[in-house]
Formats: structure tokens, sequence, C-alpha cells
């Protein structure tokens, strides 16, 4: 009797997909040797940040996560002579965030943390990403920030000190805006980019100066190489937010509602299937993905008859319904087509005359 609590499930998170997603949860790694009695803090606002624990500097970071307005922050304290961020990131491989930011980051170290959020996207543990400096990652998992000496208030800031605010800004939207033209408000001047297409082309995340204020100039990652399973649309934050999400929430609800609970058989595909579908119907009603496109999951015929081949399960007169209804022992082999939106960025308009 347990299976229609699967569909209340995932209606209740697409339901609350756009909310969920514009209170994101930023990660910060900080060397610190200010207070060594803790290894981890969780903070739901800036007043819950104690001056005593940190120095001057990462407090800042900290401050300037939150104006992004990050549902929390998780701050992993490594000592400030360590020599590498191995016991902050072990820390972090079991808790859930979604920008990571290490503000006083040597070049050293970049791609080492780089090398890390690859390794748990890749291989389907996590869906972490980073805000790096200067690292042309060519991966979607990591923001390539790349603008120098920004000024803001009495402090000019690095490029890799300024990825806090960064990560908190892209941790704090929704899913009905991307980052483009985000203004920065607090940034008086930066060094500019003297080619600002050619830099976001490279997959570079700059700051631009329109003349009036300093924003983001379009919401990429550093993913440059398109792929058949990673087509130009991954270039995008906002896309990748949308597929991380979606990913997440059927993951999470598949382990938490099937897995060890529910006998493997086709019936049951059918109701999962028909649970994610209603899934992502909602999702399109959100404009989260596409209402005019056709999202759906179904039973992946064509890896389950691989599946069954190799088991030495002779499948050549076989139709595609009895495939679909063979024993896969606890094996689920499920596909969707989908079609998530952007947000509006560019403009062609024509006067005739």
């Amino acid at each position: 009797m347990g299976m229609p609590e699967i569909i209340i499930d995932f209606k209740t998170l697409a339901v609350s997909a756009v909310q969920r997603s514009e209170r994101g949860v930023v990660a910060l790694i900080l060397k610190d040797s200010t207070d060594t009695t803790f290894d981890t803090k969780i903070y739901t606002s800036i007043s819950d940040v104690a001056a005593g624990d940190w120095t001057a500097d990462n407090k800042d970071y900290i401050d300037k996560a939150f104006m992004g307005t990050p549902s929390k922050i998780i701050v992993e304290r490594i000592n400030a002579d360590a020599l590498d961020y191995n016991a902050a990131l072990s820390r972090l491989a079991n808790k859930q965030f979604n920008y990571l930011a290490v503000p006083g980051i040597a070049d050293a170290d970049v791609p080492v943390i780089g090398s890390w959020i690859k390794d748990r996207r890749d291989n389907g543990k996590k869906t972490f990403k980073a805000v790096l400096p200067n690292h042309a990652a060519d991966h979607e998992g990591v923001i390539n920030f790349a603008t120098a000496d920004i000024q803001a208030g009495s402090k000019t800031y690095t490029t890799a000190e300024y990825c806090a605010r960064i990560a908190g800004v892209l941790a704090g939207l929704p899913f009905t805006r991307s980052s483009t033209y985000y203004a920065l408000t607090e940034v008086e001047s930066v060094t500019e980019s003297a080619d600002p297409d050619a830099d976001i082309d490279a997959g570079k995340l700059i700051l631009v100066n329109d003349g009036a204020k300093i924003k983001i100039g379009r919401g990429v990652n550093s993913l440059i190489t398109a792929t058949a399973a990673k087509g130009e649309i991954f270039k995008k934050i906002k896309i990748v937010e949308g597929v991380d999400l979606v990913r997440d929430d059927i993951r999470n609800t598949f382990e938490n509602n099937y897995v060890g609970k529910v006998i493997n058989h086709y019936d049951s595909k059918v109701l999962f299937t028909a649970s994610v579908n209603a899934y992502l119907k909602q999702l399109a009603n959100s404009d989260i993905l596409d209402r005019n496109y056709d999202n759906r999951a179904e039973v992946d015929v064509e890896s389950q008859r691989l599946y069954l081949q190799g088991k030495g399960v002779n499948v050549d007169e076989m139709d595609e319904q009895g495939i679909k209804e063979y024993n896969t022992d606890s094996k689920v082999f499920l596909k969707s087509n989908v079609k998530f939106v952007d947000a509006i960025e560019d403009l062609q308009f024509s006067v005739y005359m």
C-alpha cells in the first residue's frame, strides 16, 4: 500500500522546486587557526557568525557569501598552516551543498579542488559544483571565475577571494532567472575584460561594467567541449542547476522509497515511471521544463535488452513488450526525454524604415 506515497512525494518535490532552488547551500573551506576547537560550522544567517571564530578576512568571506541569500553556509575549517585541503574535502564528501568556494586558495591547489568536484559528479556520487579562480576545467561542475582586482568598499579582492560572493549568488538564485546580468551593487570597479565575448566563449564567468553598474556577463560554467551526452546547453549554469535538481530528486526518492522495499517486477517499474512523469509534468507547469515538450520517462528497452543478452538470454525473438516485462534481477533501466527552459538573455530587434 506504500506505492501511492511515491506520487505524493514527487508532486511535493515538484511544487517546491522553485522555492528550493533559491535556497541553495554554499560550502566554504577556510584556513584559520583563530579557534581550533571546531572543524565545521553551519550558519543560516550572518548574525550566527561569531567574530571570535575567524580572522577578519575569513569572516568577510562568509559575509560576502551570505549577500547572495543562500539557505545556509557550511564552513569547513582547516589550520592556517595546513598543506592541503584533504581533511576538509573528506568532511564535505557526505554533506549536501550546491556550490563550493575556497577564498584563500593558492593557484597550485585549484586543480585539486576541480578534480575532486569532477570526480564527485562524473561517478554519480553528488551534484556538487565549485566556483574556482581562473580554472579552465572544461566541465559543467566548475565555474571558472576570471575577473581580478574587484574593488568593493575599502578593499580590493582577488579573483579567488571573490569566489565566495559568486557562490552565494548562484546558490541564492531561483530557477526563474539566470545569473546573466546579475548586478553586484557593492562592487565599484574591476579589471575589465579586453574581449568579453571571447572570454565567455572560453567558459569564463566574468564581471562586466555597463557604465552604471558591475554585473555578471553571462551565467556560464567552464564547459567548452560539447559532446553528444553534454551538448551546448550544458554550458549554462541555469540549465545544469535544473538537471541537478531532477537527478537528485529522482535518485533520492528512489533510494528512500524503492531500494530494498519494492519487488522488481514490471508493474513496479510502470508505477515508478508514472510517478516520475507526474513529477516532470509539474516541473513543466513551474517553467523549469518546457511545457510544450513531451517530457517523459519510460523503460529503457535497449539497455534492458543489452543486459539480458549479457546474461545469456535469447532476446532475438522477443518483442519490445516482452523485453520490458522480462525479469531484470535487481536492475531497473529507465530513460527520459526532457527539455529545460532557459531565461531570456539575448535580443535581436530589427527596425525597418
